[in-house]
């Protein structure tokens, strides 16, 4: 090189470098763009050995490439250098420009370090710019070219063609190299990286295709009922996807279910059942309607399908047929709670009943009522008045217009219950307070069926008495069976003139002959009229009016409790 001129030496290694970076940003991969990188050395820049030393994360180097000579290559490729001997490189020695050079002179100290390095001994220079063996030329790397920047690499050469030391041109042309270099070897990385997040992607998204396909299959093929509603916004809770099960399941298309909510479909009873589910996800068991109006019991499970920016979505339901269940259920518990022989409630249902409408809280005698304005006279007009029972307790009532007289019994609510005030008991007259009647009927002359004809006989008169005890009382009275032959019912909101014509209706409604395999036999009813209130227990109520039954059946002769 030195026989040509400086024009020529430059122009021809301007067309060198601009191919050798050609193929460096041809590089397909960051392995081969690092072996570009070392073979562009050799080509473009005339040194017969290059090595390209990568920074690790760690922040030691490793030979990443070598160009120039296969020995060199199965010596030094892969090994590591630490960080802390090459930042003493880089602190040594003479700069030129970005470059750092080390005589031989200096370089000797390095041997020992545990930097990869190939060289081999020679005699000593024998002019000023000859190249020695142990003489070391490194190119550092930076980030985005420019130096300042994070340290990426370093390109060690060797062994110049002409034997010489670079020239200022040389070392020119090897410090735009090393630039060009450390974008290519950047711009690799970012492809590198680039083409494992789109494989990463890729990846994923077949994973979530595969995800939703199995989850379309799981939920259109389940076997019970599912469906996923909308959560938040204006169409909060209406069915966005429904499956072929719960369309089944309530005889509506999906094209159909697509225009409800469940809060649609539920039983009005269940809707606060229902409001909590959705709003909490859990379980709970409910009615929902048919297209035929008939309800169904379900069981159903919620869950919350959340975004993790975004916070609640949608609400995945799982419905479960449970009708039968909850059919035997029932039948269980009206069991439980009815005769078996008459089908009205039993013994412990009617003590139920009655205990469920009364408080613990005595109604004071001639107790007083006060306004909601405290009027001297104890009078009321409605809006806001309260009772005063014996215990010093307000009783609070709306919407009367009685004063100086006290409310109706069944019209004085206390924090949601309405207190019970039996009728004046002190008075054959009928004051027109209204109560909860308690009527206790004991049958007459239905021994001596049981005795003549068998407890057949008997069986049928019972069920036919409770069939004319129901149908003789106003719907929302309660019939119930103690045993044997005796019946209570339950009449809320009747004067003492009340009580006592029903009385004599339901008396007059048993009296009737009644068939039995093909015979007729009689039985007459005597009946007593108690009166449930606050204060008093359901045996205590009871008790009452069987006694007060015992005074009107010894009132009586044995004929005519038979005639009724």
């Amino acid at each position: 090189m030195e026989t040509e001129s400086e024009p020529y030496i430059r122009l021809t290694t301007l067309r060198q470098l601009h191919q050798v970076v050609a193929d460096l940003n041809t590089a397909r991969s960051l392995a081969d763009t690092l072996q570009a990188v070392a073979d562009g050395v050799i080509a473009g820049l005339g040194f017969e050995l290059s090595a390209v030393n990568l920074v690790r994360p760690d922040g030691d180097l490793v030979v990443a490439a070598v160009g120039g000579s296969a020995g060199a290559e199965a010596l030094m490729a892969g090994r590591v250098g630490s960080r802390c001997s090459w930042e003493r490189r880089l602190s040594m020695g003479d700069r030129w420009g970005d470059l750092r050079f080390i005589p031989y002179s200096e370089g000797w100290v390095l041997d020992d370090d545990d930097v990869p390095q190939w060289h081999t001994p020679g005699p000593a220079p024998r002019f000023p710019d000859e190249w020695h063996p142990m003489d070391r030329l490194f190119a550092p790397l930076y980030a985005a070219g420019a130096a300042g920047g994070e340290l990426i690499g370093v390109i060690s050469v060797d062994k110049p063609r002409n034997g010489r030391r670079p020239g200022a041109w040389g070392r020119e042309a090897l410090q735009m190299y090393a630039f060009h270099a450390a974008v290519a070897i950047g711009n690799a990385r970012l492809r590198g990286n680039m083409q494992r997040a789109l494989l990463r992607l890729e990846r994923e998204q077949q994973a979530l295709r595969a995800s939703e396909e199995s989850f379309r299959q799981a939920f259109e093929y389940a076997p019970s009922g599912m469906a996923i509603a909308e959560m938040g916004g204006d169409q909060h809770g209406r069915l966005l996807r429904t499956n072929d099960a719960l369309c089944r399941l309530l005889g509506r298309p999906a094209s159909a279910m697509r225009r409800f909510s469940f809060s649609d479909l539920v039983h009005p009873e269940d809707i606060g059942t229902l409001l909590r589910t959705s709003a909490e996800g859990g379980r709970a068991e409910l009615r929902l309607t048919r297209r035929d109006g008939s309800y169904l019991w379900v069981s159903l499970r919620n869950s919350v399908v959340a975004d993790a920016a975004d916070g609640p979505r949608f609400l995945l339901t799982h419905v479960e047929d449970i009708e039968e269940r909850k059919r035997h259920e029932l039948q269980l518990a009206h069991r439980a709670s009815h005769d078996s022989l008459t089908g009205l409630p039993n013994s412990a249902e009617l003590r139920a009943r009655l205990a469920a409408r009364l408080c613990a809280t005595p109604p004071r005698p001639g107790g007083h009522y006060d306004d909601a304005a405290g009027s001297p006279d104890g009078g009321f007009a409605g809006g806001g008045g309260v009772y005063v029972d014996a215990a010093g307790h307000l009783h609070g009532f709306d919407d009367f217009e009685c004063f100086g007289t006290p409310p109706p019994a069944e019209s004085v609510p206390f924090d949601g219950h309405v207190h019970i005030i039996p009728p004046n008991e002190d008075s054959n007259a009928d004051d027109g307070h209204k109560g909860l009647a308690v009527l206790f009927c004991d049958l007459d002359g239905f021994k001596s069926i049981n005795d003549r004809f068998g407890h057949h006989a008997g069986d049928a008169v019972l069920i036919e008495v409770a069939r004319r005890l129901t149908n003789g009382v106003r719907e929302g009275d309660t019939v119930a069976r103690l045993g044997g032959d005796e019946f209570v019912v339950l009449a809320d909101g009747l004067g003492r003139a009340d009580a006592q014509d029903l009385a004599v209706r339901l008396r007059n409604a048993i009296t009737p002959p009644i068939r039995v395999d093909g015979r007729a036999v009689r039985v007459g009813a005597s009946f007593g009229i108690g009166w449930a209130g606050c204060g008093m227990s359901a045996e205590e109520v009871l008790h009452s009016a069987d006694q007060r039954m015992y005074i009107e059946k010894r009132s009586r002769s044995k004929e005519r409790r038979r005639a009724g």
